[in-house]
């Protein structure tokens, strides 16, 4: 038997933000890894440390949980594992119960639930100097008395703040025992956490004044929406903005190593597939990672300050209108950049309905990689001239289509509403932590865990699409007397010539065909794409600028207009795709949300066209 199949098995067990994850971290640091449990998508992370004794464990970090009696996929995990049920998971021989000092009377409840396991529990009473700044006074030996359990303080934000529970965990698996009382089924949950309360714990006041001030403005209902629009406002700047100069210098060291490359190794199939396929495939799964990143700074320090919830309580009633939650603002709001951040966001959405909800609708989000296709058709066949003296026509299109893009996203949320088989309402539940300033080591370790599943899980996919893409574009090669561009004889081209039967009563012609399909990559790449069919050279901005009149000359307007409704629903690129997949295990959903997307950016565009057609724009 191996060293880590012998090492105890520990479980950090708790609700919501009572800094379980940041105990996690300074117990285990860089010794942690994290994966899916089997057949779900919710995260398992595992570390090892050691005890005081020296002694090596093994501990995983369990989603939290409000209750045992499981509302939630993260809570019937955590039931699940702690009793032995979930396939190849054994259960854990002790549980760490980590508890917030400063909000007991919610967290005490669950520890009663806890101890009814019947497996051996260490209390750990965390953050325990934010409630002794707060004056709460908290009993520790009568809490270990009442409940039958050791009880001891952390504080997990401190190098040497889980001194007392490592010595305390080196006793209980030498010698372990099951919790000595254990209330039985039919007790009053609720009635032995106030008598705890009473006993043990003494509240100068309910809440911090510092939170009381804050909610005030932060929870009002005109004041709070108009904070959350500022702070909405930054992280959209900032995902969109900041994000900019690092994709420019992940695009240029990509574009240099692809040229690097290509220039030493000999013309031929392997320079292209290296350097148009591998290379050119990773750098464009990795140009994504700076607003991952990003996204994910502003929403892991929104939920350890205490925010995020708050967030969600405003908004819930609008969003509950539409079929959605409180918590799908956030997601919905950073799919305007990139649904691939916007997507992976919506793990903090705990009801698996409204987050599969939130899944769906958040491509329809109008990215930032549309916009060059956008600037490109609205630059062609909408005149620059004014509407009532003040506002620019071009402009006011390209708000029209953010604007559609909204309402149909709430308008298919709706229907999945009407549609589903839950027709119940489910309660949006939330608990609204102390504000407190984030700690950057969390931070740290949370933003470096996601960069490693995006990179590892979600690149893998795309890199593979990317190469088959490649090859369709690549071969076969044009002949010797070849009078068209060379992607008219590959298998992309000859897919282009066949789909114009489809793609006919759109308006489209086998050019927009052929650029539809290296478009499912990266939507921008259309324009490169149409330049390319176009037998067109130079940088991408050229090539727009080119590609104008032709456009312009060559299409008409009804074709125009339905290509750049087309946009508005079109299927993702391949990378949300993969998103999708991976966040939704399933297949099936990823099918079943390129399907709904194909099947309105058909409908919309051939509405389109055959309504310009018939008032004259064809």
């Amino acid at each position: 038997m191996n060293a880590a199949a012998a090492a105890p098995r520990l479980a950090l067990i708790g609700n919501p933000n009572c800094g379980k994850t940041a105990l996690f971290n300074l117990l285990t640091g860089s010794r942690q890894k994290v994966a899916n449990y089997a057949g779900v998508t919710v995260e398992r992370k595992e570390g090892r440390f050691e005890g005081a004794s020296g002694q090596s464990y093994l501990l995983l970090d369990l989603p939290g949980a409000y209750s045992l009696n499981a509302a939630s996929l993260d809570e019937a995990i955590t039931r699940d594992l702690c009793r032995g049920f979930l396939p190849g998971e054994p259960a854990p021989d002790a549980l760490v119960c980590v508890v917030d000092a400063t909000n007991l009377r919610l967290n005490l409840r669950f520890v009663l639930e806890v101890l009814r396991l019947g497996r051996p529990v260490i209390l750990a009473i965390n953050m325990a100097d934010a409630a002794r700044r707060r004056g709460i006074g908290i009993d520790l030996a009568v809490l270990q008395r009442e409940l039958g359990i050791p009880v001891v303080e952390t504080v997990a934000v401190r190098a040497n703040g889980a001194r007392a529970l490592l010595e305390r965990i080196d006793r209980v698996v030498a010698n372990p025992q099951p919790p000595a009382k254990v209330l039985p089924d039919d007790a009053d949950l609720h009635a032995e956490t106030r008598r705890l309360l009473a006993l043990a714990v003494t509240m100068p006041t309910r809440t911090a004044r510092v939170d009381d001030a804050l909610d005030r403005w932060l929870l009002h209902p005109v004041f709070g929406l108009v904070a959350l629009a500022l702070v909405m406002f930054l992280i959209f700047q900032a995902v969109y903005a900041w994000a900019t100069p690092l994709m420019d210098a992940i695009d240029a060291a990509t574009g240099w190593l692809g040229a690097w490359v290509g220039g030493v190794l000999p013309e031929g199939p392997l320079n292209s597939l290296l350097t148009d396929g591998i290379i050119a495939g990773l750098g464009g799964v990795i140009v994504f990672l700076p607003q991952i990143l990003i996204l994910f700074a502003f929403i892991l320090a929104l939920e350890e300050s205490g925010y995020l919830p708050r967030a969600a309580f405003l908004l819930d009633r609008t969003m509950a209108a539409a079929g959605l939650s409180g918590r799908s603002f956030i997601p919905l709001l950073s799919s305007f950049a990139c649904a691939v951040p916007g997507i992976m966001s919506t793990r903090s959405i705990q009801d698996p309905r409204d987050r599969l909800a939130t899944i769906l609708v958040a491509p329809l989000m109008t990215c930032s990689a549309r916009l060059p296709v956008y600037a490109l058709l609205i630059g062609a066949f909408i005149p620059q001239q004014k509407v009532w003296g003040v506002f620019n026509l071009q402009g006011l299109v390209l708000f029209a289509l953010y604007f559609a893009a909204i309402i149909s996203a709430l308008m298919v949320s709706w229907v999945m509403k009407r549609w589903r088989r839950d027709k119940g309402e489910h309660a949006l539940l939330l608990e609204l932590p102390s504000y407190r300033i984030p700690h950057l080591r969390d931070l740290g370790i949370g933003l470096y865990e996601r960069a490693m599943i995006f990179l590892k899980r979600v690149g893998g996919i795309i890199l593979a699409l990317t190469v088959l893409l490649w090859v369709l574009l690549s071969f076969p090669s044009a002949p010797a007397d070849a009078t068209l561009p060379a992607i008219d004889y590959s298998f992309a081209g000859r897919i282009g010539h066949a789909m114009t039967s489809v793609f006919a009563p759109l308006g489209f012609n086998w050019q927009i065909c052929i650029a539809l399909i290296p478009g499912l990559a990266a939507r921008e790449v259309a324009v490169s794409s149409l330049a390319t069919v176009y037998a067109l050279s130079g940088d991408d901005d050229a090539a727009a600028q080119a590609l104008l009149p032709l456009i312009h000359d060559g299409w008409s307007l009804a074709t125009g207009l339905s290509l750049l409704v087309w946009y508005i629903y079109a299927p993702m690129c391949l990378s949300t795709l993969a998103t999708i997949k991976r966040e939704t295990n399933s297949w099936k959903r990823m099918a079943a949300a390129a399907g709904y997307l194909f099947a309105l950016a058909y409908i919309a565009s051939l509405v389109t066209y055959q309504v310009a057609v018939a008032l004259g724009a064809g």
